[in-house]
């Protein structure tokens, strides 16, 4: 790899701040809410919006929360498995990727503070509840917002569609 490729690469993983400001954001909302929340029982802030401690055996919407535990493991190995393919493909951006490289971090950082509570508590805190009426969306917490805006960000990085150049030079240069 030339000396250029290398600090191209170093430049991107210095996104991982943002991968670590998610963690740390996400780890301390979900220790305040477990301190002053009590377990299913709404706050009500403003009409449409409650803080609700929840504990989220599952995945997304409480995928496969109803099973014996064995999905406490599947999905910690799904997360921390993605997690290492994000560093990679940090690592490989060119350095005119800043979009992308944002959108992978968000995603990365969301990803790492759902995996610790996975592994520690067996189940993820959420606490933020979003409603209308009687319909709840399901609780969430900052980690599902951070990948939430980082995936917005990957969709619109991809229908801008320039980012396919610079990848084209980076291959080019790694050829040699």
């Amino acid at each position: 790899m030339s000396d250029s490729n290398r600090s191209d690469s170093n430049r991107m993983l210095k996104w991982l701040w943002l991968s670590a400001l998610v963690v740390a954001l996400d780890l301390a909302s979900k220790a305040v809410a477990t301190h002053y929340l009590t377990l299913y029982q709404p706050v009500p802030l403003f009409p449409g919006f409650n803080w609700t401690l929840a504990h989220n055996l599952g995945a997304a919407f409480s995928f496969l929360s109803d099973e014996p535990g064995w999905q406490r493991w599947f999905f910690s190995f799904i997360s921390l498995a993605v997690s290492v393919g994000i560093i990679i493909w940090l690592k490989r951006l060119a350095s005119t990727q800043q979009w992308l490289a944002a959108a992978l971090a968000l995603v990365l950082g969301g990803a790492l503070g759902n995996l610790w509570d996975r592994v520690t508590l067996g189940y993820v805190v959420d606490f933020i509840d979003v409603y209308y009426q009687q319909y709840h969306w399901p609780a969430f917490n900052l980690a599902d917002s951070a990948i939430c805006v980082g995936a917005a960000l990957l969709v619109i990085d991809s229908l801008k569609g320039t980012h396919s150049e610079s990848a084209e030079k980076t291959d080019k240069v790694n050829e040699t």
